[in-house]
C-alpha cells in the first residue's frame, strides 16, 4: 500500500536522503594538487614527493627500468642519449636505471659533459629573454618569472647543468615525455626527476650525446 507524504514531509525526506548522499572525506587526507581550468591554486605548503607518488603523471609505456648497462662512466652520473631519447643514471655493477625523457626540439638540440652544479626542490623559472621573445613571435606569452609549484614548467625538482641554462627537470605535460619539444632542457615525469634527484649528488658528470 503506497503512502503519500505532505509537502513538507516530502521535502524532508529528500534532503535526509541527500544528505546520506554526500561524499565525505577527512581534511587530513584532502589536498587540491592544481585546478581544473589550469587557474592558479593558493597552497601554504606545495606537495611531497610522497604526494606526488599517488599523484603519478600519466604516459604510454613504462618510463623507468633498471637494466643491465656497460658504461666508462662512474656510478652516480648521467648519461643523455638524445636520439633514443633516454636518461640513463649509471649504477654499479654494470648496471643503470634507463629513464624515457622529453629532449629539445630540431634547433635546439645539443650534445657535451658538465656536471651537476646545483639541485632545486619545486624550482622557480626565469626564462630567459631570448626565449619571451620567441615564444612572444609564436604568439605564446609567458611570465618573466614564474614561483615554484605545481603549474610551474620545471615540475618538482630540478638539477642544473654547469652553468648553462639547460636543467634536467620534471614537467606539467607528461605527453611530452619521448618526444623532442623542448627548448633543450630534459623532461622527466615528476616521480622519476624526484627519485633522480634523491640519487644524484651536486658535481656529478652529465654526458649528452
Amino acid at each position: 500500500m503506497f503512502k503519500f507524504l505532505s509537502g513538507a514531509a516530502a521535502a524532508a525526506l529528500m534532503l535526509a536522503q541527500a544528505q546520506a548522499a554526500q561524499i565525505k572525506f577527512s581534511p587530513d587526507t584532502f589536498s587540491v594538487l592544481g585546478a581544473m581550468n589550469g587557474s592558479q591554486v593558493a597552497s601554504a605548503t606545495l606537495p611531497s614527493a610522497q604526494d606526488l607518488q599517488y599523484q603519478r603523471q600519466s604516459t604510454v609505456g613504462p618510463t623507468r627500468t633498471i637494466i643491465d648497462f656497460t658504461s666508462q662512466l662512474a656510478p652516480g652520473s648521467i648519461l643523455v642519449r638524445t636520439a633514443e631519447r633516454k636518461l640513463y643514471f649509471i649504477l654499479p655493477g654494470q648496471r643503470a636505471i634507463m629513464y624515457r625523457v622529453g629532449v629539445g626540439r630540431e634547433g635546439f638540440a645539443w650534445s657535451g659533459e658538465n656536471r651537476v652544479s646545483r639541485k632545486a626542490v619545486w624550482p622557480t623559472w626565469t626564462p630567459p629573454k631570448v626565449m619571451i621573445e620567441r615564444e612572444a613571435a609564436r604568439g605564446h606569452i609567458i611570465p618573466a618569472f614564474m614561483p615554484g609549484g605545481t603549474e610551474n614548467p620545471l615540475g618538482a625538482r630540478a638539477l642544473y647543468i654547469g652553468n648553462t641554462d639547460f636543467r634536467v627537470h620534471g614537467t606539467t605535460q607528461p605527453w611530452s615525455i619521448g618526444q623532442a619539444v623542448s627548448s633543450g632542457c630534459i623532461r622527466m615525469l615528476n616521480e622519476n626527476v624526484i627519485e633522480l634527484y634523491d640519487r644524484v649528488k651536486v658535481g656529478a658528470k652529465i654526458v649528452v650525446e
